[in-house]
This record gives structure tokens, sequence and C-alpha cells, in this order.
């Protein structure tokens, strides 16, 4: 009977939607695929993305789908931006590096996928499936000229972190931009220290801990703005780290070490844990406030 109750018209065609836009975009998803399974810096995190979105839509199905309609106007709108941008981005593919034509081949996918949602299912019933669905834009990779900028931003904020932090150790060293002397060899924040794979992962977990635990829009706002200091505190950590101990231990820490090579896990786990610390103060000013 419950199987029964779910094969309605409307679940029909929303299948039927699903089928058309698999078949459309089924060539830049399994290229998706394929990087993100490579374990790319850029795509590492996306075949995590539709699991950790229809987790969160299952744990809501029943007060997403507990009022539906169809919304024609909206729906076919976003389907149509979709479309037009999917077009878009097959015309100029010839013209765009491979990141940049997943980029908008994947959002016009998303695009077109959730203006599907709302077509058959509505707003009222979009806006408490807002999360889960909104979630889906992690699955675009980030443009190049926007990736640069992020990581350029990186660089910059860890040489300033690394710049105090070296203050703090009361070691002699030079600073010349991105490049810093010390007594024996010399290290540069390169792009390759900004950490963006990092970045990008506890972005996204600061995006779910925000929904999960937190109450008011400002705090979120707070708890995914305080990552990007997060993540620069971390990198002048780990910079700091191997560089004191290639200069008291051994130069290999820099260039061979184990901590070097495979050690972004340890100093990511700091970055999670003062991201969990802030997260602790938010949820308590916010019971505080509840409980006042």
């Amino acid at each position: 009977m419950r199987i029964a109750r779910q094969i309605t018209p409307r679940n029909i065609l929303f299948l039927s939607f699903n089928i058309v836009a698999l078949i459309t975009f089924y060539a830049p998803m399994r290229e998706l695929i394929v990087l993100s399974l490579q374990y790319n810096e850029t795509y590492s995190h996306i075949i995590l993305i539709p699991i950790i979105s229809g987790y969160f839509m299952y744990l809501r199905r029943k007060s997403v789908f507990s009022d539906t309609n169809y919304s024609y106007t909206s729906g076919i709108i976003l389907v149509l931006i979709g479309s037009i941008l999917y077009l878009i981005s097959k015309k100029q593919g010839i013209n765009l590096d491979q990141n940049d034509y997943l980029s908008l081949t994947i959002f016009s996918a998303v695009i077109f996928w959730i203006g599907g949602f709302i077509l058959f299912f509505g707003i009222q019933a979009f806006r408490i499936a807002a999360f889960p669905l909104l979630f889906l834009i992690f699955l675009i990779p980030i443009p190049g000229f926007i990736m640069e900028k992020i990581i350029f931003l990186l660089q910059m904020g860890s040489a300033e972190a690394v710049y105090g932090f070296f203050k703090l150790t009361g070691i002699s060293f030079l600073r010349e931009g991105f490049v810093f002397h010390l007594p024996g060899f010399s290290i540069e924040v390169a792009k390759q220290c900004s950490g963006i794979r990092s970045s990008i992962a506890l972005f996204i977990i600061g995006v779910i801990l925000s929904n999960v635990f937190l109450q008011t829009g400002w705090r979120r706002i707070i708890l995914i703005l305080s990552i990007f200091p997060i993540v620069i505190i971390k990198n002048g950590i780990r910079i700091v780290t191997l560089s004191l101990l290639a200069l008291y231990v051994d130069q290999s820490f820099l260039t061979d070490s184990a901590l070097h090579r495979e050690g972004g896990i340890v100093f990511f786990l700091i970055a999670l844990l003062l991201l969990l610390a802030i997260l602790w103060l938010l949820r308590k000013s916010e019971r505080r406030i509840k409980n006042g």
C-alpha cells in the first residue's frame, strides 16, 4: 500500500524529468565523477556531495513532501535558464579549459534540476528542502579566475601568519614578500602552501555544522566567516612547525619528511578543533539567549 501511494502522476513525471536530466548531463557528470575519484584537489570532495545532500533530504522527506503543488512559472523559468546555460557551455566549450567548462555545465545542471524540483513540488517544498538542494552547489567546480583569487588570498594571509608566528618564536629571519630567509635556508609561502583542498573541506564542514547545530542566521554566518582566518592560522602553524624542525632537527623536514608529504591531516585536525570551539561558543550563546 505504501509503494502504491508513492506511485503518483507527480512522482512519475518527476522521475521522467530526472531521466531526461541524466541523459542530458551524463557526459559532464561522468567527467566530474572521474576527476573526483582521481583525488584532484579541486574535485576530490565532489563525489560526497550528492550523498550528503540525499541524506539531509531523506531526514526532511516528511515535511518536504507533506504539502506539494505544481509551480509552473518558477520551475519552468529555472529549467529554461539551466537549458540555456548548458547550450552556451556546449557552444563555448572549445574556448574554455576543462575546469571552467565543467563549472558552467554543472552549474547549468544544478539549476536545471532544482527548477524541475520546484516545477513538480512547489515553492513551499523547496523552502523546506532548501539546504539539501542548495548544497548541490558544491558539485560545481570553482571557476579558474575565482580559484586563483582565493589561492592568492590564502597565500597572502598565510605569509602574514608565518611572519607573526616567526616573530613570536624570536628566531632571526628576513622577509621578502612570500619568501622568508632563515639561518641556513629559505622558504617560500607558495601557492601549494595555500591549503586549498583542506580549505574547501573545512568550508563544507562548516556549512553542515552551521545548519545542523545553529538556529540563528547571523551565528551561522559568523561560523562560516571564521573559516578563512582558521585556515590562515592552520597554514601558518604548519609552515612554521616544519621550518623550526628543519632549523633545529633536520632540513629534510621541509623536503622529504612524512610530516611534509602526508602531515596535512594533523594540521587539518587542528583547524577542525578551532572551528568546533567557535561552534561551541556560538551554541552556548544561543542557548543562553533561549533559556534567558
